[in-house]
């Protein structure tokens, strides 16, 4: 008796397994069913507005796109990068317009708006659609609606569509530039450091600066090193400095800098073979190697699978001064002189220290600004003697004496070829 009660029991529990395995199925093909595109029109035109603004408000004016980007890792479809309100957006679609033989397609959007809001009602958000099948639209319209008129949409490019050789090997992403940023020695600095590191391109997500900072992108964007993205954020939103809500009536964190950032890897996935995700008063530094093309070559080896790379974070506190590199030309030019800063903070006990990426963007789902929150293979936290990042800022342990800092002279070592990259910036601007 006790044997076939054992039979029985089990017999059930396989049919409970079968059942509901059976209706997860179908949910998740409903699910796939619901959100495939769907043609609502035929033998028309498009004839809708291009968007050109890097920020453009949808008429709910609680979604705001960024740009859509193609992305057939997994299937294809249209990965939209935006920013939303987490609890007000509930429906979107993409209406996809197939020419030449002018159907209109529209499909139901997924909304995924990123984990890392911290607290704000405004948060980054993909805004994901199914691609029609036998159509490889080159523009797509976002809407509340499945019904309406394709004319009155403003239409954004899908960038991405064609796959490409890397045109560089290494992108740092900047965001956001803010505050009528004026720091111009230290930004020359970190700019002539990425390049002697490695970097070819530099992508600044620039809302404000002063009228000196912006005569130096000037200079940098003819050089082709710098490539600007207007972000006017304030225009549409409540902006805070701070990264995580205080209650004060914002709707989202430092400007909006997580959306850049994941925008910015998109933007570079098939120009870029590596992106680099830190500020612009922070530098990568190699340890054990020359430059980031070799350090990433044997991190690579030793890491197979790896695609996001993280850096420690130190801090090298601009309140403490080393005299050994005195350049008078460069005491009239505004900020900090980071050849001056080579004492770090020692460690906080139970404290972790931040940490900032190199990473493979075809890799990256989604980002956040210390690590990625969704990705293809492994992340790897960098041993300190292999690099670290020089964060040359105000201090963080205010109270520490000179003697208890560390005294890391890394920086020096790149001394030469910076102070006469340096000089030679300063030269060809009317600093």
């Amino acid at each position: 008796m006790l044997c076939g009660g054992k039979k029985y029991y089990f017999a059930v529990a396989v049919c409970i397994i079968t059942l509901t395995s059976t209706v997860t199925v179908s949910y998740l093909r409903l699910q796939r069913l619901s959100h495939q595109p769907k043609v609502i029109q035929e033998g028309g035109k498009c004839r809708e507005k291009i968007a050109n603004s890097t920020i453009t408000p949808l008429e709910d004016n609680k979604t705001f796109i960024i740009s859509p980007y193609f992305d057939d890792r997994e299937s294809k479809v249209t990965r939209v990068i935006g920013i939303v309100h987490h609890e007000d957006v509930k429906q979107l679609y993409c209406w996809f317009c197939c020419q030449p033989n002018g159907k209109i397609y529209v499909s139901n959007a997924k909304i995924d708006v990123h984990s890392d809001r911290f607290g704000f009602p405004y948060g980054a958000a993909d805004i994901v659609c199914l691609e029609p099948e036998n159509c490889d639209p080159t523009h797509v319209s976002i809407h509340q609606s499945a019904h309406g008129s394709i004319d009155q949409l403003p239409r954004f490019e899908i960038k991405n569509r064609k796959a490409e050789p890397f045109a560089v090997d290494f992108t740092v992403c900047i965001s956001a530039m803010f505050g009528n940023y004026n720091n111009v020695l230290q930004f020359i600095q970190s700019m002539e450091m990425y390049k002697i590191l490695g970097a070819q391109k530099v992508l600044i997500y620039k809302n404000n600066c002063s009228h000196l900072m912006e005569k130096v992108l000037k200079f940098y964007v003819e050089e082709g090193t710098v490539e600007i993205i207007p972000w006017p954020i304030n225009s549409h939103l409540k902006v805070s400095s701070k990264w995580h809500f205080m209650q004060d009536g914002t709707h989202i964190g430092y400007y909006g800098q997580i959306t850049a950032l994941n925008d910015c890897i998109y933007r570079n996935m098939q120009r870029s073979k590596f992106v680099v995700l830190n500020d612009v008063d922070e530098i990568i530094l190699p340890l054990k190697h020359p430059d980031w093309k070799t350090m990433m070559s044997s991190l690579q080896e030793q890491n197979p699978g790896t695609g996001i790379f993280l850096f420690e974070n130190h801090i090298f506190p601009e309140t403490i001064s080393t005299h050994t590199f005195n350049i008078s030309s460069w005491s009239t030019v505004p900020g900090v002189d980071v050849l001056q800063h080579v004492h770090r903070e020692p460690d906080r006990k139970d404290v972790i220290n931040p940490r900032k990426m190199i990473v493979d963007p075809q890799k990256v789902i989604q980002t956040s600004v210390h690590s990625v929150l969704r990705a293809y293979g492994n992340s790897v936290n960098v041993p300190m003697d292999v690099a670290l990042i020089y964060h040359c800022r105000k201090p963080l342990q205010r109270d520490l004496p000179r003697e208890s800092l560390i005294k890391d002279t890394t920086l020096w070592r790149y001394n030469s070829s910076l102070i006469m990259n340096v000089n030679k910036v300063l030269s060809q601007t009317i600093l």
